[in-house]
C-alpha cells in the first residue's frame, strides 16, 4: 500500500513502541492518529505535524467496545476513514499464577485481546466496503513461548496471534491483509531501569547479544503496511530468539 495521505490509527501511541511506529508512518507520509487513555501533548502532535502530515489525538479507553466506537467515529470526522490499525496499546500485570489475583487476568485480556477485538472489528466495516486496508496487531514473543510470571499476558498476546491468523482468512478476499508483529527484548523506559545484571541474563537468551529498538519493530510494521500480498503471518522482531 502506498502511505502518502492515508489514515494511520496506532492505539497506545503516546510513548514507546506505538510513538515510534507513528514517527516512521508520518515520515513515510501517512496521517496520524495518535491515541491512549490520557490526553496526548500537543509538542507530540507539533511533532508529528512536522513531517508534513495531519496529525490528530483521539483519546479512549480500546478495552470499551462503546468508547473504541466512538474513537473511530472521530477519527472518521475529523481526519478520515481508517486505512490502517496498528493495534499496539497493551499492558502487563506480572504475578506467578498461584499469586494472580482474577482481576489482574482480566484487566489484560481486556486490554490486550478484546481490545484487539473492538478496534478491529469496527474498523473492518469501512475498510470491508473499500476492499482495501492493513490491520497490524502487536503480540509478542511471549505469546509464541511463554515466560514465568506473565501466563496472562501470554494467553492474550498468543490470543493476539490466533485472532490474527483467523481475521486473515475471512478478510483475504476484500483485499484486507491482517498481520502480527511479534517483539522481543526491546529497549524501551521499562528496560531500560532493568540492573545491568538483568539485562546482561535477558542478553543471553538472544543469539543476536542485543536488545532490539523500537525502530526495529516500527520498521516491520512499514513493512508489513506496504506488502499487500503478505498476511496472516506472525514477524519475530527479536534477534533470533524464537527460531
Amino acid at each position: 500500500m502506498e502511505l502518502t495521505n492515508k489514515t494511520v490509527f496506532i492505539t497506545g501511541s503516546s510513548r514507546g513502541i506505538g510513538w515510534s511506529i507513528a514517527q516512521a508512518f508520518a515520515q513515510a507520509g501517512a496521517n496520524i492518529v495518535l491515541n491512549g487513555r490520557k490526553a496526548i501533548s500537543t509538542d507530540k502532535i507539533a511533532e508529528i505535524e512536522a513531517f508534513g502530515v495531519k496529525c490528530v489525538s483521539i483519546c479512549g479507553d480500546i478495552s470499551s467496545f462503546d468508547e473504541a466506537g466512538k474513537m473511530i467515529k472521530e477519527c472518521e470526522e475529523t481526519i478520515g476513514s481508517i486505512d490502517i490499525l496498528i493495534n499496539n496499546a497493551g499492558i502487563t500485570k506480572d504475578q506467578l499464577l498461584l499469586r494472580m489475583k482474577p482481576e489482574d487476568f482480566d484487566a489484560v485480556m481486556a486490554v490486550n485481546l478484546k481490545g484487539t477485538f473492538n478496534m478491529t472489528q469496527q474498523v473492518l466495516k469501512k475498510m470491508m466496503k473499500k476492499r482495501a486496508g492493513a490491520i497490524i496487531n502487536l503480540s509478542s514473543v511471549v505469546g509464541v513461548i511463554g515466560n514465568v510470571g506473565q501466563s496472562n499476558y501470554a494467553a492474550s498476546k498468543a490470543g493476539v496471534i490466533g485472532f490474527t491468523k483467523a481475521v486473515a482468512k475471512e478478510v483475504a478476499p476484500r483485499g484486507i491483509t491482517c498481520n502480527a508483529i511479534a517483539p522481543g527484548f526491546i529497549k524501551t523506559d521499562m528496560t531500560n531501569g532493568l540492573k545491568e545484571n538483568v539485562k546482561e541474563q535477558m542478553e543471553g537468551q538472544i543469539p543476536l547479544k542485543c536488545f532490539g529498538s523500537v525502530a526495529d519493530v516500527a520498521n516491520a510494521a512499514l513493512f508489513l503496511a506496504q506488502n499487500g500480498y503478505i498476511t496472516g503471518q506472525v514477524l519475530n522482531v527479536d534477534g533470533g530468539m524464537v527460531m
